[in-house]
């Protein structure tokens, strides 16, 4: 196949392979259509991707000649090892879904049939996904899920987060159909692992886009089904949207508080100690350093017997962003909640020696600044420590 001489235009220009559904588009260009698809839907382009014109349209039509063209190449040089590719099926119509629903909605036992049908149609290409949402199926499924009929519910929820919603179906599920967070929230106190894990999925896109008001009327009881999330580990994906999610509410009203009583400071402290992951531990760290900005966070860490070791530990081991977060933590404990045992767990777990160390390596300007006015702040305690090696003594910044 490599010595084979492969007619240029018949190379969609995004992906360089062969074209097994061309079609053209507004700019008059062609394209295989799952990679123009996935251009347009999935990365929400509005431009072509070679003239980077703004599209007056969307509309992709079949090239079929040249379909058939590449067809009959590719039975030509079948002993070569060519693959004939079959003919596409042609994108399905809103009236077909249109149909789908009211049957599924007029016929409860037809229910999983036509689910399993729109699965099918969801995964046969990103303008299915597009064609789906703009007749009604969103709201179909969201109904589904929220009538709680566990196996119904499960596909439901499965199809909602692989339809890959758009901005505007989230608003208008949000809008629409009435309490389908606190629908997602239950999911995630009574649903099986896979839902809860979708469930967090679509909760953490549904956040992005809601109304602050949502944000600022969660209850300690909704913290704790996402906090549950995290611990269960119930998905490597799952908790990073629990994550990104927490991080999303925590700056509003009082949310921080409602974590924190939630248990997410023990949690995060557990996945800081278990995990090893870059990302995971950048946002844990992030969330501490949020959580630790009011006086219940501090107590919860520095209640926990590893707390402040642990997020020691990881300055200079994660990343800039990760050493960043991680003393500011210590500035926050070190400004509010600087008991003279809390000083002494300081040395002893190793902190100190870690400040004088960020001084000397490649960190950003603003974290050594915060950890000189850490080290400033208790040097008449810690300045002249035994637990503090001689070679970093110089380092320590005079007050």
């Amino acid at each position: 196949m490599e010595d084979i001489d492969i007619p240029s235009y018949f190379l969609c220009p995004i992906s360089l392979e062969i074209m097994r559904d061309p079609v053209t588009m507004s700019s008059g260009i062609t394209f295989d259509r799952e990679s123009i698809e996935k251009w347009i839907y999935t990365n929400k382009n509005s431009t072509c991707p070679i003239t980077r014109q703004p599209l007056s349209d969307t509309d992709l039509t079949p090239n079929h000649t040249l379909r058939r063209l590449i067809q009959a190449w590719c039975t030509l040089n079948a002993s070569d090892g060519v693959e004939r590719f079959p003919t596409p099926k042609p994108p399905v119509d809103k009236a077909q879904i249109i149909k789908l629903l009211n049957d599924g909605k007029s016929q409860e036992h037809q229910i999983m049939r036509c689910l399993k049908s729109l699965k099918s149609i969801a995964n046969e290409s990103e303008r299915n996904k597009r064609c789906l949402e703009s007749a009604g199926a969103v709201e179909f499924l969201a109904s589904i899920v929220t009538n709680e009929c566990s196996t119904s519910s499960d596909e439901a929820l499965d199809i909602l987060y692989h339809l890959q919603i758009s901005e505007t179906g989230f608003k208008n599920l949000i809008t629409r159909n009435g309490d389908f967070i606190g629908t997602l929230m239950r999911v995630l106190q009574h649903g099986s692992y896979q839902s809860r894990g979708y469930a967090t999925l679509l909760l953490k896109s549904m956040y992005e886009i809601a109304d602050p008001i949502y944000m600022m009327n969660m209850r300690v009881e909704q913290f704790v089904q996402i906090v549950n999330v995290l611990s269960d580990q119930i998905s490597q994906q799952a908790s990073i949207a629990a994550l990104q999610l927490m991080i999303e509410l925590c700056p509003w009203g009082r949310n921080k508080v409602k974590a924190v009583e939630a248990g997410a400071v023990e949690v995060l402290i557990e996945v800081l100690i278990e995990k090893t992951e870059k990302r995971v531990c950048e946002m844990v760290l992030m969330l501490l350093d949020q959580l630790c900005r009011c006086a219940e966070g501090r107590a919860r860490l520095l209640s926990h017997g590893a707390g402040i070791a642990v997020v020691s530990k990881k300055i200079l081991r994660v990343s800039h962003v990760g050493s960043e977060r991680g003393v500011k933590i210590l500035t926050s404990i070190s400004r509010f909640s600087a008991t003279s045992n809390v000083l002494q767990e300081m040395m002893v777990v190793g902190v100190v020696t870690k400040l004088c160390l960020v001084l000397q390596v490649d960190c950003s300007p603003k974290t050594k600044e915060k950890a000189k006015e850490i080290l400033r702040l208790h040097s008449t305690v810690w300045k002249n420590s035994s637990c503090i090696p001689v070679h970093l003594l110089s380092f320590y910044p005079s007050s």
